[in-house]
């Protein structure tokens, strides 16, 4: 059955699926899982919106001005591709440099690896949705320089 949606999906997002492998460590199941979910990435108007979509945006809580929650993640979206996008957030570890430097300074930070494992994942997802809008593959390391006015 998994075969028979990736060849769906190729056929039909062809492009997508191509981008979305450029981003290292991210294979053919996950690019399809997250192109089903969130429909080609056409109902968002920015990657925030998709983390909060899929359920791996942080959330706080807060009563008052003293009373404070420990947060977590908000679990709304789909559990399968949520479990996909921590597997993937793994292999990052060992491939994609981005993610590579997001988990040593959360670490480095005294956070606990599964916390930076959530990060890493939430990485990719921004990392999914820039590829898409800006269609263009990725490349391991870019970073953006934000133009000041």
């Amino acid at each position: 059955m998994e075969s028979e949606l990736a060849d769906l999906v190729s056929s039909e997002f062809d492009r997508q699926v191509k981008l979305l492998t450029s981003i290292k460590r991210i294979g053919i199941t996950l690019a399809t899982a997250l192109i089903v979910a969130t429909g080609g990435f056409s109902y968002f108007s920015n990657a925030k919106q998709v983390s909060r979509f899929i359920g791996i945006c942080p959330t706080y809580q807060q009563f008052g001005t003293s009373v404070h929650i420990k947060g977590g993640i908000n679990r709304n979206g789909d559990a399968s591709l949520r479990s996909l996008l921590y597997v993937a957030s793994w292999s990052a570890l060992r491939g994609n440099t981005t993610c590579k430097e997001c988990y040593a300074r959360l670490k480095a930070n005294g956070k606990p690896s599964k916390v930076a494992l959530i990060a890493v994942a939430n990485k990719f997802v921004k990392q999914a949705f820039a590829v898409i809008k800006t269609d263009a593959p990725y490349v391991d390391g870019f970073v953006s320089v934000r133009q000041t006015k």
